[in-house]
């Protein structure tokens, strides 16, 4: 019985990091490691992987802290899961891993931080007051944030965007930089716009418990146009850093996946409402946010 069980308890533990959503982490790095070669030349590959295991610890965390909050609030059993939203379903399923998933979020918190301090050590002190941000959020976003329509739809952008793309390449370079700051904005819209569209199928589950959202305060269709102009947003970054000579030319290679931008920003407008059919869109939704990132960070590469 012992070892019958110990499959099903790995899977429970490793459940709420939801490991398939991890890959935006990587995409969102390798744009700050781009921001960085094209900045100074070169970085240091040892170094970078550094700054992928705490920035993947970031997202594990705040996976792991969401889920252990939303069950207790009682959230996830109320919620109708899809492959995008309404959590990974491991507490309903094994409340008694409620701890483990706590403790995951903690420990993986606690890595971020050493990874931080050790580029504070490394860097200096500039890079204290983002990593300090970064960190906060994640402790009080699921508890916090969620209550209030404007934190809850910037917050996203901002840990994977401003936080997440700013602070690699801060920790690779030593300096901030436009560069950096431009790149930033591209994951910013894109991240705010995936949890927005993964609102909502929660949203009657979400306002039973006191959280505000945008699809709760104002609806979901009016909603979706928060989402168009997000994409226009980040395609308008694009363009624009390119104008302004802070991204290289061949970050219009971002531009590519605009046919796959207009087909899920039309899609979350025509089934804001209808769940089911809104479902291909949000799959849509997470090719943006993985692989404009990429084509991007390639541009800088190779600008």
């Amino acid at each position: 019985m012992r070892t019958s069980d110990t499959p099903a308890s790995a899977k429970a533990l490793v459940g709420p990091m939801r490991l398939p959503f991890l890959v935006l982490t990587p995409a969102c790095v390798l744009l700050g490691i781009g921001a960085a070669v094209y900045q100074s030349g070169r970085v240091d590959v040892l170094q970078a992987v550094i700054v992928l295991i705490g920035a993947v610890s970031a997202h594990i965390s705040v996976n792991a802290l969401n889920e252990y909050f939303d069950f207790r609030s009682g959230l996830d059993l109320r919620t109708q899961r899809t492959p995008f939203s309404g959590g990974s379903g491991t507490l309903p399923a094994q409340p008694a891993m409620m701890p483990q998933a706590l403790a995951t979020g903690l420990v993986a918190l606690a890595i971020t931080g050493a990874v931080g301090m050790y580029f504070v050590f490394v860097r200096g002190t500039a890079l204290l007051p983002l990593g300090l941000a970064g960190m906060f959020t994640i402790a009080i976003y699921t508890v916090w944030l969620t209550r209030n329509p404007f934190l809850c739809l910037l917050t996203p952008g901002l840990g994977f965007g401003i936080f997440m793309v700013m602070g690699t390449s801060f920790a690779l370079t030593g300096q901030y930089s436009w560069t950096a700051f431009v790149a930033s904005l591209i994951p910013f819209f894109l991240v705010n716009n995936l949890l927005l569209l993964n609102q909502f199928p929660d949203t009657e589950a979400d306002r039973s418990i006191g959280r505000k959202h945008f699809p709760i305060v104002i609806g979901r269709r009016a909603s979706s146009w928060i989402y168009i102009a997000f994409l226009l947003l980040t395609y308008a970054s694009i363009v624009g850093g390119v104008l302004a000579n802070r991204l290289p030319a061949l970050a219009l290679l971002g531009l590519l996946t605009l046919p796959l931008a207009a087909r899920a920003g039309i899609g979350a407008y025509r089934h804001a409402e209808d769940i089911p059919n809104l479902i291909p869109f949000m799959v849509q939704n997470v090719l943006l946010n993985i692989t404009t990132p990429v084509l991007v960070a390639i541009g800088l590469f190779l600008g």
